[in-house]
């Protein structure tokens, strides 16, 4: 049982991974400013997103979930470096989300300017742009998990001022987003779902034919 919503880039990378190893799951698309019951029934956080297994294990995180589902089939070999696809997550949740959310609600945090926190973001898409100059992906010659879980926040970086991001020199980084907002993967993971509530029959997600060449 998933609790996901749609728009979120830890449940997008979740979803990405479960829709990879093929693994179907029950959808409970929830909002996140109407949390049902039994999303605080799974997790006191009640954060997604959630998956309670069919033993009643529950994961929190969204890499639980991303290493959980890999861990049972990983046709895509997304599992392979770990140790460099560690690094960059940790980056990426770390400084890179704190300035990601500054620069994106800099209404919220009115001492600097969204250019500011822009700047402090960039740091992280400056070395992403150097990486992928040297490499296909960003942590090596293949596609990996750090991919996954990467291209969700960068994509939200670059949809603050699309304008800008388009006119700026990343253009590896540029490509290397493209390939996954154009994927037929992402497309399947981004379809839309009906809010649940209870009682309601939950969704089955992914459909049984998605792949990914």
């Amino acid at each position: 049982m998933l609790y996901s919503f749609r728009r979120c880039p830890y449940a997008m990378r979740a979803r990405m991974a479960l829709a990879a190893a093929g693994i179907p799951v029950r959808l409970r698309e929830v909002l996140l400013k109407g949390k049902p019951p039994a999303l605080f029934e799974a997790s006191a956080k009640a954060t997604v997103p959630v998956l309670v297994l069919g033993d009643g294990t529950v994961l929190e995180e969204s890499l639980e979930i991303m290493e959980w589902a890999l861990e049972q089939n990983d046709p895509l070999h997304w599992a392979v470096n770990p140790i460099a696809s560690s690094d960059w997550i940790a980056s990426c949740d770390g400084e890179f989300k704190y300035w990601l959310d500054r620069y994106k609600y800099a209404d919220r945090y009115p001492e600097h300017t969204a250019e500011q926190y822009r700047d402090s973001a960039e740091s992280f898409i400056q070395r992403l742009e150097s990486t992928l100059t040297t490499f296909a992906w960003v942590a090596g010659s293949q596609p990996t998990i750090a991919d996954i879980a990467l291209f969700p926040f960068v994509r939200q970086f670059a949809a603050v001022d699309a304008a800008w991001w388009q006119a700026t020199s990343y253009a590896k980084t540029r490509r290397w987003l493209d390939h996954w907002v154009d994927s037929d993967l992402f497309t399947v993971v981004m379809q839309k779902y009906p809010r649940w509530h209870a009682n309601m029959p939950e969704a089955i997600f992914p459909p049984p034919s998605t792949e990914e060449s």
